[in-house]
């Protein structure tokens, strides 16, 4: 499999059915990503394939080929930085388990609409199970990042 993770390119033999999740967290060491799941219900393991958020669980090696994979561990920019302090600030997070997929869910979104309203927030985070929160604070804390991002853009 050769693709992109995290900005550095990345070449490894596996078998084309193995799961993304597990290349990640057993081969490369990145375990922002988390296992729960492994049937793509819950979004713990969300990844960004080239841009788009994903299961892990559910990605074969096969479907990485040529692909950026931008895992937790990746997302450094400024509007991710954004986004985990909108989380701090707001406690979008209690055990912290689903944390990493629910911020690579809001990038993604923040990255499609800047701006979004709560029912395309609710949207966005479809693919993602907090077993603790009842939401209220991960709601919060993505309004809060897109705020932010529209202080940044001088809005």
């Amino acid at each position: 499999m050769k693709c992109e993770i995290n900005g550095v390119p990345v070449s490894t033999a596996t078998e084309p059915s193995r799961r993304l999740l597990h290349i990640l967290r057993d081969d490369l060491g990145l375990t922002g990503t988390k296992r729960s799941c492994e049937i793509g219900r819950c979004g713990a393991c969300m990844v960004l394939m080239d841009g788009k958020p994903v299961n892990s669980c559910l990605t074969m090696a096969y479907q990485c080929e040529g692909a950026s994979i931008t895992t937790i561990e990746g997302l450094t920019d400024a509007r991710s930085e954004r986004i985990k302090e909108a989380f701090l600030q707001e406690g979008g997070f209690q055990c912290g388990y689903c944390t990493p997929g629910m911020v690579v869910s809001t990038k993604a979104l923040l990255d499609d609409n800047p701006c979004p309203g709560r029912a395309e927030i609710e949207e966005g985070l479809s693919g993602n199970i907090c077993r603790c929160t009842g939401y209220g604070g991960i709601v919060r804390a993505v309004c809060r990042a897109a705020e932010l991002e529209g202080e940044e853009r001088g809005q």
